[in-house]
């Protein structure tokens, strides 16, 4: 074994120490029931995919996927998220009734990362897929159960922001006239680099109306109140259209009393390219990315063969958990030293306590370096040594 690569791992992997897996699966098990009281079921799909069907149906760039061959010669890539999966189960599957299927999911995604990226290369995710629904009613339960769930996580300070890519598409490509010119501006919006966006706009061969058309889409971003700035600002009958369903949204946000959360944000795009409508994203004091996101996709199931509208949301755990703060040390481990004449009575006792719902350890006190030091690690400490009876330590 090289003594470089002793303790090192492949770039972007991590590990789970035992106090933070205890927290994250703390944290999973209250949104999972959260999630399931809101109807929908859990779902689990391969790690490995073909390249051919999932891999280039997912939104994920190609030079992040993780690829490999098996026996046959067949490419494969590790799942690089999973609503592509999810799709694939859908069309296949499950969507053999004139019904909405409410899927949920906890898993793991793979994406590659470059050597100055810093980032994981795997993630773990849980979220929802609503396939079957075109409404703006599905847009609005979406929303709402992330926010519930979160909720439940306990995470208290966090804001959604919702946008429509159909209406950056629509009004760009109105004022710009090609795909190519409204791509290379759209990139200044996914970068945030509104400056870069400006000045860009201040290069164009445009008007000086079409300008100031792009420069003031920079304020379509606030409350109610940016609705009616979006339909002066927007000409095209499809473009309003999009304002047409956040209206919709917003006033069905009201109803489930979850306004307060949400800002519009008209300029808000994703890398994820198969998103058609209505998407969001979720932010949390002290992170500085989202922590969550979502949006509508009604082309993607297209890929597998149906056509039918979908939408959902998926939640980054690592960025749940560092938006939660400092991660919970809990002592709920009860430990049994004993001494080798008392090792049955030990083990008699540690059943018993099992029993009854205690996380037990017993442990040969000839095999502890330092008992005062197990204070610091247990809750509890009985001590069975020699012919005495048994003491326990607080």
């Amino acid at each position: 074994m090289s003594s470089l690569f002793m303790f090192e791992k492949p770039l972007g992997m991590r590990d789970t120490l035992p106090e933070t897996y205890e927290t994250k699966n703390k944290i999973k098990r209250k949104m999972e029931k959260d999630i399931k009281k809101w109807g929908y079921q859990f779902i689990e799909t391969p790690t490995l995919e073909y390249y051919e069907t999932v891999g280039s149906a997912s939104a994920i760039l190609d030079q992040q996927l993780f690829k490999l061959l098996d026996q046959q010669g067949h490419t494969l890539v590790l799942r690089p998220d999973m609503t592509a999966p999810i799709a694939r189960v859908a069309a296949s599957k499950l969507l053999t009734e004139q019904l909405p299927l409410r899927l949920a999911y906890n898993a793991s995604v793979f994406r590659a990362q470059q050597r100055e990226g810093g980032r994981p290369a795997e993630f773990e995710q849980i979220g929802v897929e609503y396939i079957g629904d075109k409404t703006i009613s599905a847009d609005g339960e979406g929303i709402a159960l992330m926010i519930s769930s979160l909720k439940e996580a306990g995470l208290e300070n966090f804001q959604l922001s919702i946008g429509h890519i159909g209406f950056v598409q629509t009004f760009f490509l109105q004022i710009l006239g090609t795909k190519d010119r409204a791509d290379a501006l759209t990139k200044y919006l996914y970068e945030k680099n509104y400056v870069g966006y400006r000045q860009h706009v201040d290069k164009l061969s445009l008007s000086s109306i079409d300008k100031q058309r792009l420069h003031q889409f920079l304020k379509l971003r606030g409350g109610e109140e940016v609705i009616n700035f979006a339909y002066d600002l927007i000409e095209d009958n499809k473009g309003k259209s999009a304002i047409d369903e956040l209206k919709q949204l917003w006033e069905i946000l009201v109803d489930y009393e979850e306004a307060g959360r949400v800002k519009l944000d008209l300029t808000l795009v994703s890398h994820m390219s198969y998103y058609t409508g209505i998407l969001y994203e979720v932010y949390a004091e002290g992170v500085g990315f989202p922590i969550g996101s979502g949006g509508r996709y009604d082309l993607l199931l297209e890929k597998f063969g149906k056509s039918t509208g979908a939408t959902g949301f998926a939640i980054r755990m690592d960025h749940l958990l560092e938006a939660l703060g400092e991660i919970e040390q809990t002592k709920d481990i009860h430990c049994i030293l004993f001494s080798g004449d008392r090792r049955k009575e030990a083990f008699e006792l540690a059943k018993e306590k099992r029993a009854a719902g205690i996380k037990v350890i017993t442990q040969d006190i000839n095999g502890v370096g330092n008992v005062d030091a197990c204070t610091k690690q247990y809750n509890e400490i009985s001590l069975l040594v020699g012919k005495a009876g048994m003491e326990v330590v607080k």
